[in-house]
């Protein structure tokens, strides 16, 4: 234990004597927050929709009035067809809502009126708005207007409730996902360093010049960066909670026993790179691609894992964020459940397990690599 304290001790020294640790633990999880919570936004957006009316009816006005007053859109009237295209080709409208001069006579007469919905095929997510705007924008238009009374109603409407997200605000996931990216970020970087730092400045030589053994490098460089990372992921959510107002549902001792568990995990990966590589620059490097990518793609948070090839759905089991990201995400929006709560933990517990045997079989003794 006197070993161990007093590697732990200098641990903690160079830490304190290191701002770069610091910056990582505090700095880059604040930074990183504030781009998700300010940056990134899958809400519905404001579009500017580009209105062309050619039915003279008093009831079509007022249709074209809609458009006007809803908070999605930003409607523009235009008077012909070829400023229409004009406009989408400069990207000064991104779609276009054409009522043709028939549309009250059809509806009169309880047939099928049509009406041209365009778009801008360029971006998609964004032509997938304007036509679901336009058709939500005449669907409650017709139920309301005198017309709908010659419209044959369904047996059976449809009615939709949102459980956990009422808002549907992409926020309230995104940001505590975000947590995920960041806390995979701090436990890689903080220890792809330090071993690899230790053997470029020497000092990993005075080290082994006494009586220490693998298990007390193990450690000593383990628990001060776990204490350390535990305190940036309390900042995590002092941020989330106490200046976002992020909604959390669930247990806070919980939310901190699993985020050690995956602290754990990422402390390993980035502790088998450093022993492994022994130098910072190609540490960092090869830190960097096994932590932010995968996080990022390969977790769940953005893209689900269930749409993604069967190559890539295997692979995402052993990627210490996609367990965290479905725990923390349930935790925040949904609460506490025992389901997701156990597996994931599991899941974490045996890949962090794997990891720190494998940091401490490749822990080095001798100065020529050898135990």
């Amino acid at each position: 234990m006197k070993i161990l304290l007093a590697l732990i001790k200098k641990e903690i020294k160079q830490i304190l004597r290191d701002p770069s640790s610091i910056i990582i633990a505090f700095v880059l999880p604040f930074i990183s927050i504030m781009i998700y919570m300010y940056g990134i936004n899958l809400d519905s957006v404001k579009i500017t929709m580009g209105i062309k009316n050619d039915d003279n009816s008093p009831e079509v006005a007022t249709l074209v009035k809609s458009f006007g007053h809803s908070k999605y859109i930003n409607s523009i009237n235009y008077d012909n067809m070829e400023d229409i295209k004009t406009a989408v080709l400069r990207s000064k409208i991104k779609g276009a809502v054409v009522i043709p001069n028939d549309f009250s006579t059809k509806l009169s007469r309880g047939e099928k009126a049509d009406l041209l919905v365009i778009t801008d095929g360029s971006e998609t997510n964004t032509a997938n708005y304007v036509q679901s705007y336009a058709v939500s924008i005449a669907n409650q238009w017709l139920s309301s207007s005198k017309f709908s009374k010659n419209i044959k109603r369904p047996l059976i409407t449809a009615e939709s409730r949102t459980w956990y997200n009422p808002d549907l605000n992409s926020h309230y996931f995104i940001v505590p996902g975000s947590i995920a990216i960041t806390m995979t970020l701090i436990g890689i970087l903080l220890t792809s360093l330090v071993v690899a730092r230790e053997w470029e400045r020497g000092t990993m030589e005075a080290l082994l010049s006494t009586s220490v053994k693998p298990i007390h490098i193990v450690l000593g460089k383990y628990i001060p960066y776990f204490v350390l990372g535990m305190m940036s992921m309390a900042f995590n959510v002092f941020l989330c909670v106490g200046i976002f107002k992020i909604p959390f549902r669930g247990n806070y001792f919980i939310l901190f026993v699993v985020s050690g568990l995956f602290l754990f995990t990422s402390l390993g990966i980035g502790l088998t790179v450093s022993s492994k590589l022994k130098n910072q620059f190609l540490s960092s490097m090869v830190a960097m691609s096994l932590g932010f990518m995968p996080a990022l793609m390969l977790s769940g948070l953005m893209y689900p894992i269930n749409s993604m090839p069967e190559f890539f759905q295997h692979l995402t089991r052993i990627i210490p964020p996609r367990y965290y990201v479905s725990f923390i995400e349930s935790e925040f929006m949904a609460g506490t459940i025992p389901e997701i709560v156990i597996a994931n933990a599991i899941f974490l517990t045996i890949l962090g397990c794997l990891l720190f045997i494998a940091v401490y079989m490749n822990t080095s003794t001798r100065l020529d690599g050898n135990k």
